[in-house]
């Protein structure tokens, strides 16, 4: 099929482009980007005001099946990638089973192809069940298509054990990505451990229970070589520590998540809101300018939602009792455009390096960009577009955003994965 996009401003920094131009598109390919370009027979789009850049990628989402299909599933979870602009995500592996086989990787892979609105990368475990105490088949994994390695949702507990993980994923080429919690400090913590889990009475998360993991994972990257991404990194000196092994040259990637860019502990109030239980937890006003710092000057890597959908019966009981998670990947875009490009403190090319670019690099997958050859996976937005977040809009099936009533700037009209439409007007393509 031919596709071109007429009159858009595209902006891609992996080419030095940022101007009004045409794409040309040919059986999902880019044929040529350029002035009054023009073609036979094909679909016509005038994308006059909007911008064009590389397809998003959410290099860490919860897509919950198989097991947890009440909270989400494949096809429910690309929905909502391609209503808020993303071409492609990677799905974390604490599902039920565990995504710790070669079978689990097929199975999300097969339903991804018949289902999906987007393309999705499989992370598998780094071990057995989630346990710590087994390597899961990562070799296996691999060769059927595993992108990376996490046993997110929980921290590898035993040194050793990471090491060994490291090791062998080093073999592969492959990422270890790194959920940071040393369960010992971090206990039963709700809420960061400081003046607001004092003043809600709930049991505190001590920063330090993320740092000490972050200093030893980059320990372990040292001794193995191996590359290492630390995920939803929420600390000034989580953040520090990663600076200063990038300085030393070791092969460490991170990545923030939007709420804890933009969101605070101060915003746990006295209503006790469990939208705002996320983990790890919202920290303080000075985490998020050090984080916000750090995307701004290249320290962070990549933005990414954490995207975790929970059913309303799971989120609607006493704080303690719900469970950890906020889902993104409908208001990451505009809550990037609206904190950040627009007042100046990010380019373009910088939010195009961190939601698409970087991802792919991290992840070793397909090099994506705006120009001829390339895999034509776009993302059209609108930055003038204003709206409102509120609930009825999302394509998830869940709710559970602590974004909700925020005023945005900028969103994704249109979604092209492989030079074909899968959200067109703001309306996904069925």
């Amino acid at each position: 099929m031919a596709l071109l996009l007429k009159d858009c401003h595209v902006i891609d920094p992996q080419v030095g482009l940022n101007e009004t131009a045409d794409i040309l598109v040919r059986d999902g390919k880019i044929v040529e980007i350029g002035q009054n370009l023009t073609m036979e027979k094909g679909v016509e789009r005038d994308l006059s005001g909007k911008i064009v850049v590389p397809g998003l990628v959410d290099m860490h989402v919860h897509l919950r099946e198989p097991g947890y299909e009440q909270k989400e599933d494949i096809a429910s979870g690309t929905r909502a990638a391609a209503h808020g602009g993303f071409t492609a995500v990677c799905c974390m592996p604490n599902t039920k089973p565990i995504i710790d086989n070669a079978v689990g990787v097929e199975y999300v892979a097969a339903r991804a192809a018949a289902v999906g609105k987007c393309r999705v990368h499989v992370a598998g475990s780094c071990s057995q069940g989630l346990k710590g105490e087994t390597l899961s088949e990562m070799g296996d994994m691999v060769a059927h298509g595993a992108v990376a390695f996490t046993d997110d949702g929980r921290g590898v507990q035993d040194a050793g054990m990471m090491r060994r993980v490291m090791d062998y994923a080093s073999q592969f080429d492959r990422v270890v990505m790194s959920h940071c919690q040393d369960e010992g400090l971090v206990g039963e913590g709700q809420v960061n451990e400081g003046v607001v889990s004092t003043r809600l009475g709930m049991l505190g998360w001590p920063a330090e229970g993320e740092e000490i993991q972050i200093a030893r994972d980059i320990a372990l990257c040292r001794l193995t070589g191996c590359p290492l991404h630390v995920q939803h990194l929420s600390t000034a000196r989580g953040l520090e520590l990663v600076r200063a092994a990038k300085a030393e040259g070791l092969p460490v990637t991170c990545e923030v998540t939007p709420h804890h860019l933009f969101l605070t502990e101060d915003d746990i109030d006295d209503a006790y809101n469990t939208f705002m239980k996320v983990n790890p937890p919202l920290r303080t006003a000075e985490d998020c300018n050090a984080l916000i710092d750090g995307v701004v000057d290249g320290t962070i890597d990549a933005i990414v939602t954490d995207h975790a959908p929970h059913t309303h019966y799971d989120k609607d009981c006493e704080f303690e009792l719900a469970p950890f998670g906020m889902i993104g990947l409908e208001t990451a875009l505009a809550l990037i455009v609206t904190n950040l490009v627009n007042p100046g403190h990010l380019t373009w090319e910088r939010a195009i390096e961190l939601m698409s670019a970087n991802p792919r690099a991290i992840l070793r997958v397909e090099r994506v960009a705006l120009e001829a050859g390339s895999t034509a996976d776009f993302t059209v937005i609108d930055p003038e577009a204003t709206w409102t977040v509120d609930a009825s809009e999302f394509l998830s099936k869940a709710v559970n955003s602590g974004f909700i009533g925020t005023e945005l700037t900028g969103r994704a009209t249109d979604v092209y994965v492989g030079g074909y439409a899968t959200l067109e007007d703001g309306k996904i393509v069925e």
